[in-house]
């Protein structure tokens, strides 16, 4: 197996940065991992108004796409993309995947999008 492969191999996880609602149906859909590996607690960051910081989602962002090598697909809700909009949209790695999606209270924009932005200027459009 090359070692490209190899790296593919170890990306089994789904991680996510939500709102608490969005954190708790993809934990009940069964996307959570619990480690006492250090740097490797949690897969997820639940967001709580009021109570998680911006630097918060960027450190969980930083952490689930650069640190982590077993992360294969970033889930985080688009309007807390936003609030770190610059590293989003600079983010250029085919993996993790980052996909933006919706949330309760705050629908999606595919104008925000970063990837579908990129798929329109690939495109011409």
């Amino acid at each position: 197996m090359s070692s490209g492969s190899e790296a593919m191999s170890k990306r089994k996880l789904i991680a996510t940065i939500a709102d608490e609602d969005t954190v708790t149906g993809l934990l009940l859909a069964g996307i959570g991992q619990v480690s006492n590996e250090p740097g490797k607690e949690t897969n997820f960051l639940t967001v709580i108004p009021g109570k998680t910081s911006v630097e918060d989602i960027d450190e969980a962002f930083e952490n689930f796409t650069k640190e982590r090598d077993d992360i294969a697909i970033l889930l985080i809700n688009q309007h807390l993309a936003d609030l770190i909009r610059y590293k989003v949209d600079s983010y250029t790695n085919a993996f993790p995947a980052i996909l933006e999606i919706p949330s309760k209270d705050h629908p999606y924009d595919p104008e925000k999008d970063s990837i579908l932005k990129r798929v329109r200027r690939l495109f011409g459009e």
